[in-house]
């Protein structure tokens, strides 16, 4: 059976485009599904930490360019008690709808194939090759690399993580000038009983909005309106935050059975990249740099001859460490008792908040595993 490609890429996101790119510049054939037709928004906090501006950097993209917001600070913040400290590296936010189509745009310029609206509705091995079924065609490659991120293909579900009670939700707001300039510089996690939200201004005058909530809890609202409401009675920065905000979609975008804490140790023989590698915590602002790193790691291990189990052992040794760290300290955001000892914490002990942003940092160096 005679592979029509070396490699078929599963997913255009951060970690599936810049995978697609490297094999490219190295001379492979490759195919790249993508399953939406065009750009979009993704259920992401869009922060990008010193090792994902690394990457980047490295690849020709400028952050900047494309209209990234300088991140300098991170508050905690519960009911009217902030906490805010400087962040100990230096950061963006930089939404995905940009993000994601200039890594697809070096990916086409290295002459891989994309194929956008693509569904993929099965992947398996067959004699030594891989065949990955789309809409209504076949198609064979001698290796494939799933970086579908945190939705699952049908029939490859990963494990769930030590955290996966959460829902999460995603919204957009254009913000009023003067909301532009409190929020401006910093990230902010304003905690709540059961989950917590966090703020950061994106290019455009525009906030993103990430909130992680248990599902118990969500339960007892049992929609996002009346949750809503309820957020914005019971927390007043919150609320002055997005003061005549107007909403830039009519619902939020939304997420359930999030595997925090994920890390896949060994391969099946397909290459697994991104959140389908491992998952970590949103708070963390750390997924779109696991999504660079992995992708970074898995292209030096194919072209050194290396298998997709050894690239996975490799990943998740980097991995492990921070991605645990973050799930525990998640696991103590939701709950009310420990964020009030963690908001306490944070008030008196500010260098404690830059010690956790520390804690959960990948290197910001590719490492020499092969």
């Amino acid at each position: 059976m005679t592979p029509t490609y070396d490699a078929v890429v599963v997913g255009g996101g951060p970690a599936g485009a810049s995978l697609a790119r490297s094999l490219g510049d190295a001379g492979h054939s490759v195919l790249l599904l993508e399953r939406s037709q065009g750009p979009h928004q993704k259920v992401c906090g869009e922060f990008l930490s010193h090792e994902a501006i690394f990457y980047l950097k490295r690849m020709g993209v400028d952050p900047g360019k494309l209209g990234a917001v300088p991140i300098s600070s991170v508050a905690l913040i519960r009911h009217r008690a902030v906490a805010c400290a400087a962040l100990p590296f230096p950061a963006v936010s930089l939404s995905r709808f940009h993000l994601d189509e200039a890594l697809l745009g070096l990916a086409a310029d290295a002459g891989v194939d994309i194929r956008r609206g693509s569904q993929v509705r099965a992947v398996r091995q067959d004699r030594g090759a891989w065949q990955v079924e789309v809409d209504d065609r076949q198609i064979t490659a001698r290796d494939v690399f799933m970086a579908n991120g945190k939705h699952d293909l049908r029939g490859w579900k990963r494990p769930p993580g030590r955290q996966s009670d959460l829902i999460g939700f995603k919204q957009r707001f254009r913000l009023e000038p003067d909301r532009v300039r409190d929020l401006a510089g910093r990230v902010e996690l304003h905690l709540f009983p059961g989950g917590y939200c966090g703020l950061e201004p994106v290019e455009g005058d525009i906030a993103n909005m990430s909130l992680l909530i248990r599902k118990s809890r969500f339960a007892r609202f049992g929609s996002w309106d009346l949750l809503w409401d309820h957020l914005m009675a019971t927390g007043p920065i919150l609320r002055e935050r997005l003061q005549d905000a107007t909403a830039l979609a009519e619902k939020p975008l939304s997420i359930s059975a999030l595997p925090y804490g994920f890390v896949r140790p060994h391969s099946d023989g397909a290459w697994y990249l991104g959140d389908q590698a491992a998952v970590i915590p949103s708070f963390a602002g750390n997924g779109i740099s696991m999504a660079l790193h992995s992708a970074d790691l898995a292209a030096r291990c194919y072209a050194a001859g290396g298998s997709s189990d050894d690239f996975q052992h490799a990943f998740a040794r980097d991995v492990r460490r921070p991605v645990g760290r973050a799930t525990l300290l998640s696991r103590l955001l939701v709950r009310p008792g420990a964020q009030a000892v963690l908001s306490t914490a944070a008030r008196y002990l500010p260098q404690a908040m830059r010690g956790v942003a520390a804690a959960t940092r990948l290197p910001n160096v590719p490492q020499d595993h092969f």
